[in-house]
């Protein structure tokens, strides 16, 4: 049961994510991202892609504040 709510409302909020994105009335990763961390439990490349994400993520966040922390 637990699993497959997990499931359902995984997809569910990747649904509404990729709603969202064609739509403009919504924010889509608003969605979409919750709902890929929740199937990323059930489905390890989602678990793969949600790490390399993380990793480009924090790459750009310190090439960022290295940027801004260096004097011009």
């Amino acid at each position: 049961m637990g699993k497959l709510f997990k499931l359902l409302s995984g997809v569910g909020l990747c649904i509404l994510g990729v709603i969202g994105l064609i739509l403009p009335i919504m924010p889509g990763w608003v969605f979409l991202i919750p709902g890929l961390i929740i199937l990323s439990d059930l489905f390890p490349p989602l678990k793969r892609l949600l790490h390399w994400a993380k990793e480009k993520f924090e790459q750009e966040s310190a090439r960022i504040r290295n940027r801004n922390g260096t004097p011009r």
